[in-house]
């Protein structure tokens, strides 16, 4: 229960943060990487010590991603239908990974789970950190070169109403990084 209690109180902070920076991106970048400390403590040490701060760590890094990642989809998908379905697809694959944690995360190899641990490790460092480093670099080079007019084409010879039903495609839409 006390990792999960603090990974609760994270997850508040760093919705706190992301909202007032505006940096979702950044701030899984930053919590994913304790996820990923944690699981290596988790696969590194039999220590139970080394393994409950593990637990702690890999808590921390992973549930405040969730809410945050959901919202990060949320800023950067306008229109109603668009954001349904992207937001969908999202919590979809979140869904996903509940099925696959209770075929990792078998009986018979416990009690260090070292394959459960392993592809957990695994997908934190190649999809949430990866993922999100990737994500924030592609979104602010888009940024750039909206705010630099080189988006502009899109909108030439369209009325008021076609630009307004573009959502995120507009070139003066900013995606949150």
């Amino acid at each position: 229960m006390p990792p999960y209690a603090a990974a609760a109180v994270i997850t508040v902070l760093v919705g706190w943060v992301a909202d007032r920076t505006q940096q979702r991106g950044l701030c899984n970048i930053f919590i994913s990487i304790f996820g990923i400390i944690g699981f290596s403590m988790l696969l590194g040490s039999s220590d139970p010590h080394v393994q409950y701060a593990g637990t702690f760590l890999g808590a921390i890094g992973i549930y405040p991603c969730v809410s945050n990642t959901i919202s990060w989809i949320s800023n950067n998908a306008e229109g109603v239908y668009k954001r349904g379905v992207t937001i969908g697809f999202v919590i979809g694959w979140g869904n996903l990974n509940g099925v696959v944690s209770s075929n990792i995360y078998r009986g018979k190899d416990k009690p260090r789970f070292f394959l459960g641990h392993g592809i957990v490790l695994a997908y934190l460092t190649l999809f949430l950190l990866g993922g999100s480093i990737a994500t924030r670099f592609l979104l602010a080079r888009e940024n750039k070169k909206r705010r630099s007019g080189a988006r502009d084409i899109w909108i030439e010879g369209k009325s008021e109403q076609d630009i307004a039903e573009m959502g995120d495609r507009r070139p003066d839409f900013l995606y949150t990084l």
